[in-house]
């Protein structure tokens, strides 16, 4: 008996020490959804771009400019005499949310003024980029692709997933980093 019971530990030994076999990798083809994806992108984006420019003609009277950052900007009042706004310098800014069509979506009422410290808070990436371009007492309108916006995910209450906004922002004052 004390045989059998020594036979099998040294069985369970032996068979617990043996080199563990390797897994083969998990192969994933990518390269197919990864090109569709970026098919994707570009026609969308290109899509967009068609709408605000229908848009911009539409509206001839005012003139847009591109920003580098990848979105289209009108003043509708400048301050001449502005400052614009440092990294660190805290804004107050109240805006109005609007779709292609120019229908309200958040009103400014409803918004409330917001307060925003360049480039040292999170905010939607085409406003932060907007708030630097602004002084204070400014008023602009920006054509906000998608992908400046809320993307993908969309706000999950008013704005759907892939909508391209109208922002009209008011910048009230900018409290100076000291």
């Amino acid at each position: 008996m004390k045989n059998n019971y020594f036979l099998y530990i040294l069985f369970v030994f032996m068979v617990s020490c043996a080199n563990p076999t390797p897994r083969k990798p998990v192969l994933r083809k990518t390269s197919t959804s990864l090109k569709e994806s970026v098919i994707f992108n570009k026609t969308m984006n290109e899509n967009e771009e068609k709408v605000f420019t229908a848009f911009m003609k539409k509206d001839s009277l005012t003139h847009y400019i591109a920003s580098p950052n990848g979105f289209w900007y009108t003043f509708n009042k400048k301050n001449a005499n502005a400052n614009l706004p440092a990294i660190g310098d805290q804004v107050f800014y109240t805006f109005a949310v609007y779709d292609i069509n120019n229908t309200v979506i958040y009103s400014a009422e409803e918004i409330g003024v917001k307060t925003y410290i360049i480039d040292k808070q999170e905010i939607i990436e085409g406003l932060r980029n907007g708030l630097k371009l602004m002084g204070a007492g400014d008023s602009a309108t920006f054509l906000f692709p998608s992908h400046k916006v809320y993307g993908y995910l969309g706000d999950s209450n008013k704005i759907e997933i892939n909508q391209p906004l109208i922002y009209k922002v008011q910048l009230i004052k900018i409290k100076r980093k000291k």
